[in-house]
Formats: structure tokens, C-alpha cells, sequence
């Protein structure tokens, strides 16, 4: 997590919503836009963990947003909200990153487990200041990935930390029962091992994580990478624990070339089984665009920044292809989202924004870029989940609302573990002022059980879209699925008014020459097609 040098407050930018741009009428759609599915060109696998999510010490994300305790009101297991848990088992949640984010370089394990009153109360620096009690420690965070079923990113501390600790870490997580360690983590209510899936190594060590050069980085990363190990028996093979390296800011390539470098040249002691990659669209730094009431210039512009994300990850691809050209380590984008300023009369430092139809837009066009790079990416996490950035559940007290993007999440199941399908198509242009962005976007892809699915997002606010589908080799004769839009493109779910932004039935209407999808202005549509 990229932090800001100064308060976010300062720089919080008052943006008057242009009504007449946002809420005017919608125009026709045009001419229909000719959209083709090559089914007999299968693509990658689009890994399901590109759906993952990211779960830092940071506001109210984890305090209120996961834990609220055990003898909470609010109904609970052992602590951790059940409305939470049954929402995002509703999303299958891959997997969850954890503890940060700059809270891990200054995360130390040991004040998070054993009995509460005992724990240590620190400070969290990095995110407002705010008191840490440690109630939600390593027991607490295994326990909630196991009710929402999904796998474990644990991120060791190297900036303040050592190689001994993030050991020992590993170890009181996944040793057998009759190690000393075993035995301690058998004490505080959990014989068997733990399963940690994933492992960053560090967290934005360019940064925040100690502000590394690229060369100091990779000698950390080789002997962390050596002596922390995992030692649940049941993970091997496919099953082993992923070790994910620190990798670029944005387009900086220096840390791309000096960890790719260093991975190509490693013996049997170590070895990495991904890179990292951190970028959030922002409309600049530090973040001062509004996350409700903006205008049309402001959607346009920050749209266009987060289509940006596709020539990223095609120039460090490139970079890493050098080094691995049978594309065995993957590029693990584990921040990304948007980063607006943060809400009126919100502590700076907790990152509360609120969550539009523009970001679940912003999502759904993410999303696209990372199945397209499906053979390099195979692993993202979407910053936050619960309450911070760019959330998928906001929760006050003992109500919980999902948010637009939420729903992105949730419309694009399908898409988990489903083969890339080629999609041709003439985008169009939405113009705004000098920005020029492509009218629509489009993936398609077979799901295990052989069905068809595309997804269609209009990116222009104003006018619907048209679009005529066919499938080479076959015809289509129905599709049918969900669209989600509104009235707006700044509109938002408000506890007072949860459904504002809810997916509906789409039905596409069959036609002599293929499907016609009648695709509304700033919408994402997922339909599944059927011959």
C-alpha cells in the first residue's frame, strides 16, 4: 500500500457536479457495432485468483469491517461478522492478502496471538495513527479465510523485521503438532496446520517497506526466500506454498529487471513463484478526485487512467519474458483500485471513500485487462475489501451495504478458472473534451462445464450501445444474464438506500445475423450464451 506524505485531507479537491452531463437524457445507440467470438481459438486459463482481495490493518477494514468480537451484538462466529462472511462466500473469494500493505513491514506476529489480554496495544503509524489492540492476529485471520473458504497471502515483515521472525511465523503456522511451535499454536486453539497458500515477500520494499534499492531488495528476498519455510505435509506439488516477491511501482522497471534477473540465476535453496506489481488510478498525486457528486470530465479522466493498466502490464510482461520466457512466474498485481480523497469528516488516514457505478465500471475494464493478459497474470488483489479504497462491503456498526464493484465481482463468477475466448469488435470512440476513450469493451470465455459467456461494459455515460454478436463456428440463438447500471454514473448504495446500483435481468433478443445486445449507457452487462 503506497502511502500518502501528507494528509490526504489537504489535498481533497472540491469538484461541483456537472447534472446536466451526468443525468441528460440518453442519446440513440447508433449503428449496431458487429462483435465476433472466435470459440475455436481457446486463449489461457483465466485464473480465478485474479479475483482475490486485499485486507490491511488500515481504518476500519479489518476492526468493524471483519472483527467486531466475540461478545459483539452484531451477530458473529468467534468474533468475525457473519453478514461479512456470507457476502463474500457469495463472491468465492480466492484468496486474501494480509496484514498489509505498509502495516506488514511493521507487523510483528508475536502481538497478535495468545490470549487477548495479553496482547500488545501498539500504534499504527502508517494509517492515522490509530491504537492496534491485536485482537485480530494470526488465529483470527486464518479462521475468517476458512469461513469465507478461501486461501491465506500472508505478507512477512522484511522492512523492520528478520529473516528469525518471519521464520518462526511460518513455522507456528504450518509445523506438526509436536513441535514446540506446533504445540503453541495447538494451545491457542488450532492442532492441526495451517494452510498458507501464498507468501509476499515484503511489501513496496522500493518505499515504504524500507526503501530498498533493487539490488538490496533481491539479497533480502534470496535468504527470506531460502529459510522461511512451510512444513504442513499436505503442501506439496500443487499444493506448495507460493513465494511472491516484491516487484515494480508502476512503470519503474528497475525492480522488475533486478528480481527477474536474480530468479533466473537461482539454485535449488531458493526460488520465487511470483512478482508483484502495484498501481492504483488515482487522477494524480496524491489523490484529490472525489469518490461522489463528480462531473463527466472527472469520470473520463480517471477511466482513461485505468485503461492505462493494459500497457503496464504489457511493458513489465515484456521485461519478464526476457528473463522467463515459458511464463512460469507470474505477475501478481496485489494492489490496484481506485485511490479517490477521503470522505468529509472521515479521519484522512482510514482512506473511506465511497464506491460509484464509476468504479464498478473501472473494475469490470480492470478485470478485461487481466483476463486478456491471462498468460502472464494470474493473480490480483483489488484494494480493499471491507471499508477502505476501493471496497466491496461498507459496514457502520451493525449495518452492511455491497457496493457497485461488489457486484462486478459477483457478476463475473463465471469468469473464474474459465478459458479466454478471442472477442473481435470496432470499440468505437467516447469522446470527452481531449479525452478519447473506447466506446466499449468486451471479453468472452467457456467456463468448465463448456458454457459461453461475454461481457460487454459501455463506457460512455451518455449513449447506449448496440451491439450485434455472433460465434464462429456455431450460432447463437439466446443469451441471457445480468446488467448492471443507474441513473448516474456518480450514483451510489447508501445504507438508507442499499439497491440504487443492483444488477437485472438482461435477456438479448435473437436476430437473422447474430444476437442483439441493447447494452445501456454506463453498464456492464454479462450474459452466458446458448445456442
Amino acid at each position: 500500500m503506497i502511502r500518502a506524505t501528507r494528509p490526504l485531507a489537504a489535498c481533497v479537491l472540491a469538484v461541483v457536479m456537472a447534472a446536466p452531463t451526468l443525468v441528460q437524457a440518453q442519446s440513440k445507440a447508433g449503428p449496431p457495432i458487429a462483435l465476433r467470438i472466435d470459440a475455436g481459438a481457446p486463449g489461457p486459463r483465466i485464473d480465478r485468483n485474479i479475483f482475490g482481495q486485499f485486507a490491511e490493518h488500515l481504518g476500519t477494514g479489518v476492526y468493524g469491517g471483519v472483527w467486531v468480537g466475540k461478545d459483539s451484538s452484531i451477530p458473529n462466529t468467534r468474533g468475525i461478522r457473519k453478514d461479512v462472511v456470507e457476502a463474500l462466500r457469495a463472491i468465492k473469494v480466492p484468496n486474501v492478502r494480509w496484514p498489509g500493505g505498509c502495516f506488514a513491514d511493521e507487523y510483528h506476529w508475536r502481538h497478535g496471538v495468545g490470549p487477548t489480554a495479553n496482547r500488545r496495544k501498539t500504534i499504527n503509524s502508517n494509517w492515522g495513527g490509530s491504537v492496534e489492540p491485536n485482537t485480530f492476529g494470526t488465529d483470527e485471520f486464518m479462521d475468517f479465510v476458512d469461513q469465507i473458504g478461501s486461501e491465506a497471502y500472508v505478507s512477512v515483515n522484511i522492512g523492520s523485521g528478520s529473516v528469525q521472525e518471519a521464520a518462526e511465523w511460518i513455522e507456528y503456522m504450518t509445523a506438526d503438532p509436536a513441535t514446540t511451535a506446533g504445540q503453541e499454536r495447538a494451545a491457542n486453539g488450532h492442532p492441526a496446520p495451517y494452510k498458507v497458500k501464498y507468501l509476499g515477500l515484503g511489501n513496496e520494499s522500493w518505499s515504504c517497506g524500507g526503501a530498498m534499492t533493487p539490488d538490496a531488495y533481491t539479497d533480502e528476498m534470496k535468504r527470506y526466500a531460502r529459510f522461511v519455510r512451510n512444513y504442513n505435509p499436505k503442501q506439496s506439488g500443487a499444493e506448495a506454498m507460493q513465494r511472491i516477491a516484491v516487484g515494480p511501482n508502476q512503470g519503474d522497471p528497475a525492480y522488475t529487471e533486478a528480481v527477474m534477473a536474480a530468479q533466473k540465476g537461482h539454485d535449488w535453496a531458493w526460488n520465487i513463484e511470483g512478482l508483484s506489481l502495484h498501481s492504483y488510478t488515482t487522477g494524480g498525486w496524491p489523490p484529490s478526485y472525489a469518490s461522489q457528486g463528480f462531473d463527466e470530465a472527472a469520470y473520463a479522466k480517471l477511466v482513461q487512467e485505468t485503461l492505462g493498466m493494459d500497457g503496464l502490464i504489457a511493458k513489465h510482461a515484456a521485461i519478464m519474458d526476457k528473463y522467463d520466457p515459458e511464463k512460469k512466474v507470474p505477475l501478481v498485481v496485489d494492489e490496484w483500485g481506485v485511490w479517490l480523497a477521503p470522505l468529509e469528516d472521515t479521519n484522512p488516514g482510514f482512506l473511506a471513500q465511497q464506491n460509484s457505478l464509476r468504479d464498478a465500471i473501472v473494475a469490470a475494464l480492470n478485470l478485461n485487462i487481466f483476463a486478456r493478459h491471462a498468460d502472464r497474470v494470474r493473480m490480483t488483489n483489488i484494494a480493499q475489501m471491507i471499508n477502505v479504497l476501493q471496497a466491496m462491503i461498507l459496514t457502520d456498526k451493525d449495518k452492511m451495504v455491497l457496493t457497485p464493484t461488489y457486484h462486478v465481482y459477483k457478476m463475473y463468477l463465471p469468469f473464474q478458472d474459465a478459458t479466454f475466448t478471442p472477442v473481435s469488435f470496432d470499440a468505437g470512440t467516447y469522446a470527452q473534451g481531449d479525452v478519447k476513450l473506447p466506446r466499449v469493451d468486451a471479453i468472452a470465455a467457456r467456463d468448465a462445464q463448456g458454457k459461453l459467456w461475454l461481457a460487454v461494459t459501455n463506457l460512455d455515460p451518455v449513449r447506449p450501445a448496440s451491439i450485434l454478436a455472433s460465434v464462429s463456428g456455431t450460432k447463437a440463438a439466446s443469451a441471457h444474464g445480468q446488467v448492471l447500471t443507474a441513473s448516474r454514473v456518480d450514483a451510489v448504495n447508501t445504507f438508507q438506500a442499499p439497491g440504487v446500483v443492483t444488477p437485472k435481468p438482461f435477456t438479448a433478443k435473437a436476430g437473422r445475423d447474430g444476437l442483439e445486445l441493447d447494452i445501456p449507457a454506463k453498464s456492464i452487462v454479462v450474459v452466458q450464451l446458448e445456442p
